[in-house]
């Protein structure tokens, strides 16, 4: 059985990483279909038999939150999602999910909310069915909007227990002053204290973006891309278009550095984290995918500084960088976990002079082909599975509606030079766009 494994991994790389006169990362036959709704349908044959991953990406998340007062709406109908249609309410729907055997689950990002199943390809059409209906047909009484609006704000109290993820809200929220990624995917406290009471606005926000031309249905696995749209016809092709378009705003320029400090309420190591706006997504001009080289270059664990301050220093426990794919420009990051608070600022200043090198110095050549390789590689071994490709392509499909944006992204990935480098660092690590945070557990006076 390994060596069965071995052989298809291989496969799978030498197809990803092959001639230049077929040097495409994504090595897939897929198919791509616009319904008349709008509604977007890709297929992937991914040579794996029996199994079939539906993965629903619905482009709508906390940047589309565009009103005041009413953040983490996104997130909150993720949970909706779950609560049933006259025809197949919740114990009904969770019974044929469990007689296929399926695994089931959804999640809500910035950009996207996507809902996924996989299971054994004879089931398609039933699951088919199951999820145009409530896509379509979403219905749920105001007592249980007001139930599950009071578990989104557990989930909330829950994850902000979490020192990274309040450092993530308190970056953000002074980051950006403008654009909807000032608030988090689970929105404003405040915002989520007061969801009982918008059950009506809850109906508009669902009338608003789960239309056909917000959706992608993507079919992958063991599927046959004619009889698959056959099926989506049939059970989606009447869901009909609609007509709102959000106004996101744009953010400007930050203007000047900001520097923040605010404490934990409970013990918790301190960390600093180190901010700049940075461009959106890109498949077309590369600075995106610079900065994706540098991360790993400069910031990754096999980068000399992790070497300096993790093993060699020992004054840091963890660090990473922290530059995700958005549709509008977001944050390049560095975060770092100090042991101890006299040790901060020193590991503040190792950071900010990482940066200050990758400006003012060419990077060598040989490291920078050394991450472009691995960059490449670690994609092709990722592609082990009809339930990882299948994720990695929503997260793409929602970037820029198509596979192919998988292998344009990649191509930008193998152009890098050492002068791409330097310039993109020069755009980006500017001072008046930085935003400096430290987060740390200060015992009040007197406290045992």
């Amino acid at each position: 059985m390994r060596r069965i494994i071995g052989l298809i991994l291989l496969g799978l790389l030498l197809a990803a990483c092959g001639s230049k006169t077929e040097d495409k990362i994504f090595p897939y036959p897929y198919s791509l279909t616009d319904l008349d709704n709008g509604l977007r349908v890709v297929t992937v044959d991914t040579g794996f038999p029996e199994v079939v991953a539906l993965y629903i990406v619905v482009n709508v998340g906390s940047r589309n939150e565009v009103e005041p007062g009413r953040t983490g709406f996104a997130h909150l109908f993720e949970h909706i999602m779950f609560r049933g249609t006259e025809k197949f309410p919740p114990e009904r729907w969770e019974a044929i999910m469990q007689d296929a055997g399926a695994q089931t689950n959804a999640y809500t990002s910035d950009d996207r909310t996507v809902y996924h199943a996989v299971f054994s390809k004879e089931d398609l059409e039933p699951i088919l069915e199951l999820e145009a209906d409530r896509f379509q047909n979403l219905k749920y009484s105001e007592e249980v909007f007001r139930t599950e609006t009071r578990a989104v704000l557990g989930e909330y109290n829950k994850n902000f227990a979490n020192p990274m993820r309040k450092l993530d809200e308190m970056v953000r929220k002074a980051a950006f002053t403008t654009h909807t990624y000032r608030h988090t995917t689970m929105g404003f406290v405040e915002d989520v204290e007061n969801m009982p009471t918008m059950y009506d606005y809850g109906l508009e926000f669902f009338d608003r973006y789960y239309r056909p031309e917000y959706t992608t249905v993507c079919v992958v696995g063991d599927v046959n891309a004619d009889q698959t749209l056959a099926l989506v016809k049939k059970y989606w092709g009447g869901w009909e278009h609609g007509s709102y378009k959000p106004d996101i705003p744009v953010e400007p320029p930050q203007g000047g550095a900001k520097t923040l400090r605010e404490a934990f309420h409970t013990p918790t190591l301190p960390i600093v984290s180190v901010s700049y706006h940075a461009p959106a997504y890109g498949d077309e001009v590369n600075d995106s995918a610079v900065l994706d080289v540098i991360s790993y270059y400069a910031f990754s664990e096999n980068s000399a500084l992790y070497k300096k301050l993790v093993v060699e220093e020992q004054k840091v426990d963890a660090m990473e960088p922290a530059y995700y794919d958005h549709h509008d420009p977001y944050l390049f990051s560095v975060e770092a976990r100090v042991k101890e608070k006299e040790d901060v600022d020193y590991v503040r200043d190792q950071i900010l002079a990482t940066i200050a090198k990758l400006r003012d110095e060419t990077v060598p050549a040989q490291p920078l082909n050394d991450v472009r390789s691995h960059l490449r590689y670690q994609f092709a071994l990722g592609l082990d599975s009809t339930t990882a490709i299948a994720s990695t392509l929503a997260h793409y499909i929602n970037m820029r509606g198509t596979p192919e944006t998988i292998n344009k992204r990649y191509a930008l990935y193998q152009g890098v030079t050492p002068a791409d480098v330097q310039r993109v660092a020069k755009a980006v690590f500017v001072e008046s766009e930085r935003t400096i945070a430290t987060l740390l557990h200060e015992p009040q006076e007197g406290a045992k």
